[in-house]
């Protein structure tokens, strides 16, 4: 089956295509001709997922996919949710947001560093909606560790592994236990099902 993931993000699209597997030929908008960004200018995840897909879906009339992943850190009220692809700069500068992320909880010593990655994924299939959702439960770490993965991975301690990052995990064992990966293999399962 040939889906459209509406993300220019490479680190994105090999995670998608290994989630995924066989059975699905994954396409990012680039294949199809389309390389401007979306402004994403939803308040809430799901908004954006949507944003993304119906920019996609009206441009190709096919099927897609689009993704929003927010890191929300309990001492920071959730902050920097919906925004933290832009939580230091416009642009998707991760090392300066890691940076404001490290300088804000330094304002809240004590306070437990809990966070979570939440993921929504907006699916239309047939020109019907369809939304698929996964959170990863952590801790905010005091410094970066690992090199593998992208965004906030170096700074967050998943619960399931509490002695590594997610950028010290290999793809494959990240991949079992990511947000996005909960969220993609919910998607999978219902395609494989109702497709």
């Amino acid at each position: 089956m040939k889906i459209i993931f509406a993300t220019g993000n490479k680190g994105k699209l090999r995670e998608a295509a290994e989630i995924l597997g066989d059975g699905f030929t994954l396409m990012s908008p680039a294949d199809m001709g389309i390389t401007e960004d979306v402004e994403e200018t939803g308040e809430t995840l799901i908004e954006n997922s949507v944003i993304k897909a119906d920019y996609i879906h009206a441009r190709t009339g096919l099927d897609c996919f689009a993704d929003d992943t927010g890191l929300e850190v309990d001492a920071l009220g959730g902050a920097p949710g919906v925004h933290s692809a832009r939580y230091a700069t416009e642009g998707h500068d991760f090392e300066a947001n890691i940076d404001k992320l490290l300088a804000e909880l330094e304002k809240h010593p004590g306070e437990p560093r809990t966070a979570r990655f939440r993921s929504v994924v907006t699916l239309i299939f047939k020109g019907e909606y369809h939304f698929f959702e996964g959170t990863l439960e952590g801790v905010i770490a005091m410094a970066r560790r690992g090199g593998n993965g992208f965004g906030y991975d170096p700074v967050f301690i998943p619960d399931e592994y509490p002695d590594n990052t997610v950028a010290e995990l290999d793809d494959e064992t990240k991949n079992s236990i990511s947000h996005r990966g909960k969220a993609l293999r919910a998607m999978a399962d219902w395609l494989r099902e109702y497709a």
